[in-house]
């Protein structure tokens, strides 16, 4: 039987021929992205990411086939085309990178063989280099607490700023938690916070009375961020910009990086930096996995247990500097 190629017209499932309205490849992105909002209830960033995956190989579909070309067909892409794609991504992008931008063309083809738009997944056995085992960034004790004291405490900006770095230490949040927080999330007397987490699962994590402080220092400075009337958005939000908005990620982002040239820390820390930094510093403390594992918010002990290969890290460096026989080695070096 000759193969239908018209876009979005081919699909044989169990014998039977199944026709597809012809959509084009960013029309199935658009349908792929309600599915993940909707049936999967992922993230938006997740969402985002996959969009942004997915939004690459249609560009290098259209590249390859030429100017004049219709928008691609999902449907016959075959996987020497994939492989091809993530062969131009390796100039580029890292091996994490690689293995996300497959990953989005595995779930993006799962979902279209489900519509009937695909007969087969061309990623499904596609594979990829190997993830780089990186140890996350952490600062020392003592530096993290110059990086907390560093915003001014006499303007309203600053007392904000205190309240968000203490946050991500005292709490170890991910930046979309953060930003994600609405006022009835924070219980100041009982010293809770309401997390939204990835998929939009909820998790209570406590904070020190130092974190309460500064967030009721910021609260209590609310007002000054409002130019006028608030969005919906905005009046529910625990912190503002100056124009009376919700923090954006970037902003924060920003923020973190800012305070951390100005504490002229070793290593430049982000608010991802910060929350490793609280958990390894717990894992440090003798505090068990387990419950690490239930602040962070990780459905898999094996992410949690990253912190303890951090913990054996520093100690190997501490052993090195102290031990007779490895200081003999550098000398000879």
């Amino acid at each position: 039987m000759k193969r239908l190629i018209s876009c979005g017209l081919r699909r044989v499932y169990r014998s039977v021929i199944i026709y597809a309205v012809g959509r084009g490849f960013s029309d199935w992105i658009v349908e792929f992205a309600r599915h993940l909002e909707i049936e999967r209830n992922l993230s938006s960033a997740t969402v985002r990411a996959y969009r942004r995956d997915l939004h690459g190989f249609r560009s290098f579909l259209l590249e390859r086939a030429g100017p004049d070309a219709p928008e691609p067909c999902p449907g016959e892409v075959d996987p020497k085309t994939v492989r091809r794609y993530l062969a131009a991504l390796s100039r580029t992008h890292r091996p994490a990178s690689l293995e996300r931008a497959a990953a989005s063309l595995r779930g993006f083809y799962r979902f279209l063989i489900r519509e009937g738009a695909a007969v087969s997944n061309p990623a499904g056995l596609v594979r990829t280099p190997k993830k780089e085992k990186r140890l996350p960034k952490v600062a020392p004790v003592d530096e993290v607490f110059r990086l907390l004291d560093s915003p001014s405490p006499d303007t309203p900006e600053g007392r904000r700023d205190r309240a968000i770095l203490e946050l991500f230490y005292g709490s170890g949040l991910r930046l979309s938690e953060l930003t994600g927080l609405n006022l009835e999330d924070v219980d100041l007397t009982g010293r809770m916070v309401r997390v939204r987490g990835k998929g939009s699962k909820e998790r209570l994590v406590p904070m020190n009375a130092r974190s309460a402080q500064r967030i009721a220092e910021a609260v209590a400075e609310r007002d000054r961020f409002k130019p006028g009337v608030l969005d919906e958005d905005a009046q529910r939000a625990l912190f503002l910009s100056r124009r009376g908005r919700r923090l954006s990620p970037r902003r924060v982002e920003k923020i973190v990086e800012k305070f951390s040239r100005e504490a002229m820390l070793t290593r430049r820390l982000s608010p991802h930096g910060l929350r490793h930094s609280f958990a390894t510093h717990l894992m440090d403390s003798g505090m068990p996995i387990r419950s690490i594992q239930e602040l962070l918010g990780h459905e898999s002990l094996s992410t949690t247990q990253r912190y303890t290969h951090v913990s054996m890290g520093e100690l190997v460096k501490v052993y090195d500097r102290a031990h007779p026989r490895s200081k003999l080695n550098k000398e000879r070096k």
